[in-house]
């Protein structure tokens, strides 16, 4: 068996020889003549001459062999929906959706924005636009008016595909009024909405402009819409970074570059089986959701489960803590896919859950998004009892960045580190001022890519060149690098361990201190659940640090000599692990911390209340209430 070290070296040295071998992963309609386009850095573009499809590679290619094996597998506890879809009846209902696209005007190299909850239409949707050679744009369902538009504005789309409205823990969001005050806003008007009705909300149509799924799905029940075939360097979809403010940032990402990057990632990172099921929990407005529910698992010849609803809901709408572990059962699910957020709500339910059911299908956790702690790690590891693979990546990237590659060579995890750098990313440490690249174990730096950036990688910022090259790449004095923006270390055995965003670092009277570490030692106490710190201005100090909490006994929330007592064990705690300089300020408690849909705490939004100012854009917020605490909290201070 090849060792990760050889395998990694080859995708650095020999990058053409490496990813041409990769390529053969997926089909193409005609051979690539080049492998690796690096002649203008730092643009990048992979496999040029060659042309294939997404959906091809995801659907229509498997028919032969597999037309009657589960391909979508959707499940709502919101509405009580559990459907399966074959391979075949997949591929019927992308042919729907894009000759029902095709009518309303949409050809090659137009946009289709998609404002879509979590419903098997929404996949019918990309895989339609991918079909048929359209971009799409996926927008968070639910997203606010204004960002929404501003979205519209810049993706200047042909069609919106929407629906009458989304749910989540029961409570019916309206979309249909949402998107009509976004296209009032945006000075770009689209020709024509398509809209899902699921009886869940009034939805008054637009004459001329509004068209109803179900009528244009009977009109073209029949119709046979073959694939396009793109050009490798064809853009694919854009994808708006999430917490944007001002002008959003379009994530531009090709067409061949990204299938192959996808094949090759389900192959030797989640061990992705054709006939198997993968179970992602993201949701398609995120980027896990494009890569790991809709294209990854389906080029892999994989039943993908797209899952509508809280990690603690049943199908009767009664709380589960155990729903995901009851789906895992009985679709047989082999690769997992979550959030450490979601793993510390399912924290805090009963552990006998994690025994009710049978796992034994279940071979690895895979989780992204935030940090992950290692009392989390250490908790979900001893209940499942199987490999928990945390991996870092970003919108940008479009696949991992740092992880373990198990089917290339057994490594073993470390707790508190997503891993070590994956095939085709030269990662580096660079100090932040002086550029210079960090070599010795547990030095801290910026994390870094040297270019080439390897396939499936962003492409550039969509209309903009220009904001790609200056904010990604110009950000080290002195060095055309590819910024992660997060601070790292490197341990003996080439491990790397996240510490925060470099824009998070607090400056306590000239130390520079990341938040991470600080959380990292408080959620090592027994009484924390979860932990979010952020540096607030202070006079003297230029910043101290500020701790917002939420006790695993939420009796601390209305004790006041419990909070106390539970805030001088905590800054005792971070005295012993990183010094008094480190101890924060104030542990404040709260029930829930802010965060994105996507599970991402808004350390910047908790700041500005903190200090007083505007919190920015909240559109992507999961719950308002979460932010309005700690302006309570500092009201009351």
């Amino acid at each position: 068996m090849t060792s990760y070290a050889d395998f990694y070296r080859q995708s650095i040295a020999q990058p053409d020889a490496f990813w041409a071998e990769q390529a053969r992963l997926i089909e193409w309609q005609q051979p690539f003549t080049r492998v690796c386009n690096y002649d203008k850095p730092p643009f990048v573009h992979w496999f040029e001459g060659g042309t294939t499809n997404l959906c091809h590679n995801a659907v229509d290619r498997h028919l032969k062999d597999r037309a009657s094996q589960a391909a979508l597998i959707y499940v709502s506890t919101e509405t009580g929906i559990e459907k399966t879809y074959s391979f075949a009846e997949l591929h019927g209902e992308v042919q729907r959706m894009a000759a029902s696209l095709k009518a309303l005007g949409v050809q090659k190299g137009d946009r289709v924005l998609i404002y879509m909850p979590m419903i098997a239409e929404a996949a019918f949707a990309m895989l339609a636009c991918a079909r048929i050679g359209a971009i799409h744009c996926v927008v968070f369902g639910g997203f606010a008016s204004g960002s929404l538009a501003s979205r519209i504005e810049d993706a200047t789309p042909r069609v919106v595909v929407s629906a009458d409205a989304g749910s989540r823990g029961g409570k019916v969001v309206p979309y249909k009024p949402l998107l009509d005050e976004a296209i009032r806003l945006s000075s770009h008007k689209p020709e024509a909405v398509l809209l899902v009705d699921r009886g869940l909300s009034p939805m008054p149509l637009v004459a001329g402009r509004d068209q109803l799924w179900s009528d244009l799905r009977a009109r073209h029940l029949d119709d046979q819409v073959p694939c396009e075939w793109m050009a490798s360097t064809d853009i694919s979809y854009t994808i708006y970074t999430s917490g944007t403010t001002g002008k959003p940032k379009g994530v531009q990402r090709d067409t061949g570059g990204y299938a192959v990057a996808l094949a090759a990632s389900m192959k030797h990172i989640f061990e992705g089986r054709p006939g198997e099921t993968f179970f992602s929990t993201s949701d398609i407005g995120w980027v896990v959701g494009h890569s790991y529910i809709i294209y990854g698992p389906l080029i892999a010849g994989m039943a993908t489960l797209m899952y509508e609803g809280l990690p603690t809901q049943g199908l009767d709408k009664q709380p589960d803590g155990g729903i995901w572990w009851r789906l895992v059962e009985k679709y047989k699910v082999t690769g997992m896919f979550s959030a450490p957020t979601a793993v510390r709500v399912l924290k805090k339910q009963d552990p006998a859950l994690l025994r009710k059911y049978d796992l034994s299908s279940l071979r690895a956790l895979f989780l992204a998004g935030e940090p992950l702690d290692e009392p989390t790690a250490r908790w979900i590891s001893e209940g499942l009892q199987v490999p928990i693979i945390d991996n870092y990546w970003q919108t940008e990237s479009g696949w991992p960045i740092l992880t373990i590659a198990n089917a290339v060579e057994k490594k073993a995890t470390r707790f508190g580190s997503p891993g070590i750098p994956m095939y085709g990313y030269n990662v580096k440490l660079l100090h932040e001022s002086t550029g210079e690249e960090l070599t010795q174990p547990n030095e801290k730096g910026v994390v870094v890519l040297e270019g080439p950036t390897p396939p499936g990688f962003m492409q550039t910022i969509w209309k903009d060149d220009a904001r790609f090259v200056n904010t990604y790449w110009k950000s080290v004095p002195g060095k055309m690098v590819y910024s992660t923006f997060d601070w790292g270390i490197r341990d003996e055995d080439g491990y790397y361990f996240i510490l925060g965003r470099t824009d998070d670092v607090i400056n306590v009277a000239g130390h520079r201190l990341g938040t991470r570490e600080i959380e990292e030692s408080i959620s090592g106490h027994a009484g924390a659940a979860e932990v979010a710190v952020v540096g607030v201005a202070d006079s003297l100090k230029g910043q101290v640090a500020m701790a917002f909490v939420v006790p695993k006994d939420s009796a601390v929330l209305l004790d006041a000599a419990a909070a106390r007592k539970l805030e001088g064990e905590i800054m005792k705690r971070v005295d012993q692990d990183l010094g008094a300089l480190a101890r924060p300020s104030r542990v404040r408690f709260v029930s829930v911390l802010p965060k994105t849909r996507s599970g991402k705490l808004l350390r910047r939004a908790i700041q500005a209340v903190c200090e007083g100012r505007d919190a920015g854009d909240l559109t992507t917020m999961d719950d308002p209430v979460a932010l309005q605490q700690i302006r309570d909290l500092m009201g009351a201070a």
